[in-house]
């Protein structure tokens, strides 16, 4: 089920079952997308690495991540685009630039509680109802629906994931640093370049960032850099040295010695493979 508004606003929910050939074969611009696993052992592919799900285990997404749905069966899909919901610059934690979308260099999920599972097929039941109602209200009840969707996943989320030890505006800074390596790891590489950009020391950027027992803001850049590598050497035409320019590298070289210290081979081998 598609809903499509006069400005281009596009949501879509889709039920994805074991006997039916699903294919997302619908390019979306700005695309964020929730996979919600039914049950457990599912296998996803996302950027070639494959997961295997719990049940009711929610994937977070967005249109940096190439993914293959083909081999899904048992879960609902949530689709939309940020002129459904937010502008770029719509920025809080529930917005299409918080907590769950900051960026790709991670791949945010988390499962919801058994506790919390009645509120989630309520709200994808209201989902199904609203699509089909055809109003002046309808993109207003859509959009209610999708915050409320979210900011039952950002709250689990941030249970799940340490973020209750933080105080509200020390995970807002978090978040912000990863959205800003998000927009500019192609050109800034350095975390005092970001620590200036969120008028902070990169020395309180590393204490909050210990605090998640996560990675620290580097490995962030770091990994960025090394998930857009990765993608243009699966997805794209691009030569070796092409990517290294796209990515902030001087040279080739310099990349290869990058690469090969991250991922363990050097991007040819990575590429043949």
């Amino acid at each position: 089920m598609i809903f499509r508004g006069r400005t281009n606003e596009y949501l879509q929910l889709a039920n994805i079952e074991c006997d039916k050939d699903f294919q997302q074969k619908e390019p979306l611009e700005s695309s964020l997308t929730f996979v919600w696993f039914e049950k457990e052992g599912q296998s996803i592919t996302i950027d070639n690495v494959e997961y295997q799900s719990s049940a009711n285990e929610i994937f977070c997404l967005t249109e940096f991540h190439k993914v293959n749905v083909s081999g899904i069966c048992n879960a609902k899909l949530l689709r939309f685009n940020r002129i459904f919901y937010c502008v770029i610059d719509h920025d809080s934690e529930v917005g299409c630039t918080g907590i769950l979308f900051f960026g790709a260099s991670t791949l945010p999920k988390f499962v919801i509680p058994d506790e919390e599972l009645e509120k989630f097929q309520t709200i994808w039941k209201m989902f199904e109802l609203e699509i089909q109602s055809h109003d002046d209200l309808q993109l207003e009840m859509l959009q209610s629906m999708l915050k409320r969707f979210i900011i039952l996943c950002t709250r689990i989320y941030k249970n799940q994931h340490n973020y209750t030890t933080l105080d509200n505006g020390k995970v807002d800074i978090i978040r912000q640093y990863n959205f800003l390596v998000e927009k500019n790891f192609k050109t800034t590489h350095t975390v005092a370049e970001y620590a200036a950009m969120l008028n902070k020391s990169p020395k309180t950027l590393s204490n909050l960032f210990s605090k998640l027992a996560d990675k620290t803001p580097l490995q962030y850049i770091q990994d960025r850099r090394l998930l857009e590598a990765k993608r243009l050497l699966n997805f794209s035409d691009m030569h070796i040295k092409e990517i290294a320019y796209e990515i902030g590298f001087e040279d080739s070289q310099t990349f290869g010695r990058f690469f090969k210290k991250m991922e363990g081979v050097s991007p040819t081998e990575f590429k043949n493979e």
